[in-house]
C-alpha cells in the first residue's frame, strides 16, 4: 500500500491534537499510508506553544519540515527558525524542545527509514 493518489483538492480532514502533543499543537493529515507510517500533514502551533515539558525529541523515522508561516525557537540551540526554512531529519536526530511566541504553521512529511536504521523512540 502507499499514499493515495490525490489530484488538487481542498483538504477536508479535521484539525486534531496528536497523541502526546503539547497544548496548542494541532495537525491536519493530508495523505498517509497506514501500512508504512508514511504521512504528509499540516501542523500548526498556537501562539505561546511550549514543548519544554517533552524535552528533546528523537524518533525512528525520517522527517522533513518546511515552515510555511510564523517561527519556532529551538531552546537547545537558542535559535529561531522562520517561514521559508526547511529541515530534513534522519531517524534518531535530536531536535527541540521548542517554543513559538506568535504561532507557526508547517508542512511535515514523515516516512520510514528505507534501510531499517530505527532509532530508539
Amino acid at each position: 500500500m502507499s499514499k493515495p493518489e490525490l489530484e488538487f483538492h481542498r483538504p477536508d480532514a479535521p484539525w486534531t491534537t496528536p497523541p502526546g502533543a503539547a497544548p496548542g499543537v494541532q495537525e491536519q493529515t493530508l495523505a498517509e499510508d497506514p501500512a508504512t507510517g508514511a504521512r504528509t500533514a499540516l501542523v500548526r502551533w498556537a501562539p505561546g506553544t511550549d514543548t519544554s515539558a517533552q524535552g528533546v525529541t528523537r524518533h525512528g523515522f525520517w522527517e522533513e519540515v518546511h515552515l510555511l508561516s510564523g517561527a519556532l525557537h529551538d531552546l537547545t540551540l537558542d535559535t529561531t527558525f522562520t517561514a521559508g526554512m526547511y529541515a530534513c531529519r534522519p531517524p534518531g536526530m535530536p531536535h527541540g524542545p521548542w517554543t513559538s511566541e506568535d504561532g507557526v504553521t508547517m508542512l511535515v512529511i514523515t516516512y520510514p527509514d528505507p534501510v531499517g536504521r530505527r532509532a530508539a523512540p
